[in-house]
């Protein structure tokens, strides 16, 4: 079975730092797309960033804008996504999600298959 539980969640002020982990089970990393996704108050989900087993990342720019990234640590089952300069235009609810490996990890929400729970991060200016 499947489970994904994300912590490191929590208010934080414009500018601050902040790391996301989500523990993995009941997959392996060396063969599972894994990704970021959130959901802002009164927004549809959307997708943040992903990572393939062999390490390769992709991202929404847009979103991101060069202060997330995304890394995994095979041997711990974890995914991390750590945030830089973060700004309330950052406050979401982050899932941590899952799917099996595909040619180039899917950017669409629906594509993906086992979720977290959701941490909330919220950002005040």
């Amino acid at each position: 079975q499947v489970r994904l539980v994300e912590s490191g969640g929590g208010s934080v002020q414009a500018g601050d730092s902040l790391r996301l982990s989500c523990v993995t089970s009941g997959i392996s990393l060396s063969t599972t797309d894994m990704a970021w996704l959130r959901q802002a108050p009164g927004k549809e989900r959307e997708f943040v960033a992903a990572i393939s087993p062999s390490d390769v990342y992709i991202d929404d720019a847009a979103s991101v804008k060069d202060r997330f990234t995304i890394s995994k640590n095979n041997g711990k089952n974890t995914v991390t996504l750590q945030m830089n300069a973060l700004t309330p235009e950052h406050t979401a609810a982050y899932y941590c999600a899952a799917c099996s490996h595909q040619l180039i990890p899917p950017r669409v929400t629906g594509d993906w298959l086992s979720w977290g729970p959701g941490i909330q991060v919220p950002v005040s200016s």
